[in-house]
């Protein structure tokens, strides 16, 4: 079977190199010519844990190719996907469907044969009978079925998502489409996992339905922080023990800063508009997403609070800007909201990730970019713990503290324990927790996080 994949970002590149894993012949096309002959040398745009072996070993085996000529690919296809970007319209917010529209015109023109057209991008229900439409009004004598086949790929884990999925959703509306389907995925069949058949309606609302669910406990557990640190308890032990009730879950009880990324920001927005387009208003959903906004913005606040309400002139150490640990994707990162903040307030904002920064520095200016959370505490008033990468959970604390202005640290990650903290001298302040004082005097001391 040969595949087809218009789009080479995050979802179309991962999946390609997947497939051809499992031994299809892949094409990979792009309007990029000088991304498209990166990847040729094997040279991949992303950072994702395990892809850059993987997609060398199928160059190697001639499984992938890479290509901007999309009528010589998509006639050669038996399925084609779809894996353009559709980011929120800058007027609106409303998801910008113009490439995978257009896509769709041009695969219409390609197609030769039956075809299976597939979205894999993240698209609004009702998307995959729009360009079902647009490729019969393209071409009245195409003989192809419209698919919908939405990604389910975490950043920094995406590669096991892809082998090893909780399930794939599939939405189609004929027998044969099924068949061609079934023998897409039937590697992961053998592995017995569950493939869900469902309508293309139901596939699309599945997977923002699933990304909402995911941010509002993130943004639950965070409400829940704030009524801890309030109340003087802990939501670790609070998250531990409501995640052992198999009903609920330990996954994404992890209190922080808010959630962020390609997916959870847009995707509960689109949900929310959907909903006010067909009259179903997603209250709940509009609610994740105004609480989660304000938490970003919280804990800007929560860093000059804990320098005494005034940061002008002070540096203010940040360790990780991506949003996520094992991934260089700094979209609607909390970080991309807390350091202009600080910046605003007056301070000199230093700041260290293992790999996002090239990304970050396209979206953030003034900031003092360091080579190491060493040389990023130097002389800082204060260190905030913004992302949890594995370099920040070892940490020489009295080599942070000797280099410090002030031993401040803001674990906003919640990465180190308390008992951990309290010989180090720091004023500690983490999520949902109380603060960790310098002094045995006002040791154990609640601070309200105002």
């Amino acid at each position: 079977m040969r595949i087809a994949m218009v789009g080479t970002g995050y979802v179309g590149l991962v999946s390609g190199t997947c497939f051809a894993e499992f031994g299809f012949d892949v094409t990979c096309i792009d309007k990029d010519a000088s991304k498209v002959e990166r990847l040729k040398k094997g040279q991949s745009p992303i950072y994702e844990p395990g892809l850059d072996e993987l997609l060398a070993r199928q160059i190697e085996s001639k499984r992938i190719s890479f290509t901007t000529d999309l009528k010589a690919a998509v006639k050669d296809a038996d399925v084609v996907f779809i894996a353009v970007g559709t980011p929120p319209r800058s007027t609106d917010g409303h998801a910008d469907l113009s490439q995978a529209y257009q896509a769709a015109r041009e695969i219409a023109e390609a197609m030769d044969g039956y075809t299976v057209v597939v979205t894999k991008s993240t698209v609004p229900v009702g998307t995959s009978r729009e360009i079902d439409r647009i490729i019969r009004e393209v071409r009245p004598d195409a003989d192809f079925d419209m698919v919908s086949n939405p990604e389910f790929l975490r950043e920094g884990a995406a590669i096991n998502d892809f082998m090893r999925p909780d399930r794939v959703v599939v939405g189609l509306t004929s027998d044969r489409a099924r068949q061609v389907m079934s023998e897409l995925y039937r590697p992961l069949f053998l592995n017995e996992t569950p493939i869900v058949f469902t309508s293309r309606e139901t596939a699309e609302i599945i997977k923002y339905a699933a990304n909402a669910f995911l941010a509002t406990k993130i943004t639950f557990i965070n409400e829940i922080a704030n009524l801890c640190e309030k109340a003087g308890a802990d939501v670790q032990d609070v998250a531990k023990a409501i995640g052992l009730d198999g009903r609920i879950g330990k996954k994404f009880l992890h209190p922080g800063p808010g959630y962020g990324g390609s997916c959870f920001p847009k995707d509960t927005l689109a949900l929310v508009q959907t909903g006010e387009v067909l009259g179903a208003p997603q209250r709940i959903i509009e609610a994740v997403v105004q609480v989660n906004a304000d938490r970003q913005r919280e804990m800007a606040e929560r860093i000059i609070h804990a320098c005494g309400g005034d940061v002008k002139g002070k540096r203010i150490g940040i360790l990780g800007v991506a949003f996520k640990p094992n991934t260089d994707d700094v979209r609607e990162a909390p970080a991309l909201t807390i350091i202009p903040i600080l910046q605003q307030a007056g301070a000199v904002v230093a700041a260290y990730d293992p790999v996002a920064m090239e990304q970050a520095k396209r979206q953030l200016q003034g900031v003092v970019w360091c080579e190491n959370a060493y040389e990023t505490a130097a002389n800082s008033e204060a260190l905030a713990i913004v992302t949890e990468w594995n370099d920040f959970r070892a940490l020489d604390l009295n080599r942070i503290g000797g280099v410090m202005k002030s031993r401040r640290l803001l674990d906003l990650r919640n990465i180190y324990r308390p008992d951990e903290i309290e010989k180090t001298g720091f004023h500690y302040s983490s999520i949902g927790r109380p603060d960790i004082f310098p002094d045995t005097a006002a040791r154990g001391k609640l601070r309200s996080i105002s």
